[in-house]
């Protein structure tokens, strides 16, 4: 039986590192592939895990800073160009200016626009889409995009999602994270980034697996005043053990909290808090969930 899974695309912050940069992750649900975030080089890293753009049907962004969208130009671009016209289309959603970024992006006079009209309308892009399955004339690209509050975004056969605020720089963007349930009654919770914060703890309430952001060392945020906004190890530990989840999944993880000595005392510090099963994530990394 094919296995349900979790694609770790991107597991860092704005701070490249030569193993981390940015936020996006992939969830095959029974064959169906869900995108949460679009960060620096996620289409790369999509196909370096195995996937490929055609394949995501969905796409959910928590916020929009860039470490969690910068890729969505590139994607949108490469999952059209690779199209052959017989493809679902994309349904994408998100908080506010996800519609506005999108039509911006790929719309009549968007920034990219240049570039599928020429795909469009040139002769040897025009042979190439036909050699690759497609029939002229080509269409232009089409994006269900859709700016969403809190409340339930999403409902299909086999999954439905589910999002509420997430505590992060407000009024300066809005964020949102998201709990995905299956049919089979398991679930996942993305907190985008976020300071602990009553909402999200209730969203996650008793949910297999939590993915949370883990930006430093709760000790070294508390004193360098990076606290505010965002979740260090002891308030990921503390928001997991309020919610009553299986696994905590920590991703967002900055320079520091990923080396592996701090990881190593991290784990032993979240353990006094949180009781369940502690993953450090790794990027282009892929986890079998509540198959056990």
């Amino acid at each position: 039986m094919k296995k349900d899974k979790l694609y770790i695309l991107g597991a860092g912050t704005p701070t490249p590192t030569e193993s981390r940069f940015g936020s996006a992750y992939v969830l095959d649900i029974d064959g169906e592939k869900i995108m949460f975030d679009c960060g620096p080089a996620a289409t790369h890293k999509l196909v370096k895990s195995g996937l490929w753009p055609t394949e995501i049907d969905y796409l959910f962004f928590t916020h929009h800073h860039f470490d969690h969208d910068i890729d969505y130009p590139c994607f949108l671009l490469c999952r059209w160009d690779q199209s052959i016209g017989k493809e679902n289309m994309l349904n994408v959603f998100g908080p506010t200016l996800t519609e506005k970024i999108t039509n911006e992006v790929v719309g009549e006079d968007g920034a990219f626009s240049h570039d599928w009209k020429a795909r469009v309308y040139h002769p040897v892009s025009q042979k190439v889409y036909v050699n690759r399955g497609g029939t002229l004339p080509r269409k232009p690209p089409k994006v269900n995009a859709n700016d969403i509050v809190p409340g339930t975004v999403k409902i299909s056969k086999k999954w439905e999602v589910v999002a509420d605020v997430a505590e992060h720089v407000q009024p300066y963007l809005d964020s949102l994270a998201y709990r995905l349930e299956t049919n089979k009654n398991k679930s996942i919770v993305f907190t985008g980034d976020t300071q602990p914060c009553k909402s999200v703890i209730n969203l996650a309430q008793n949910a297999d697996i939590l993915v949370c952001m883990c930006w430093d060392d709760q000790e070294t945020m508390n004193e360098n005043g990076e606290f505010f906004g965002q979740c260090g190890t002891l308030g990921a530990a503390q928001m997991a053990e309020d919610a009553n989840v299986k696994t905590l999944v920590l991703v967002h993880m900055g320079p520091n909290i990923s080396l592996e000595q701090n990881k190593i005392s991290a784990r032993k510090e979240i353990g006094k808090i949180f009781s369940g099963n502690i993953i450090f994530s790794e990027e282009i990394q892929s986890v079998d969930i509540w198959n056990k």
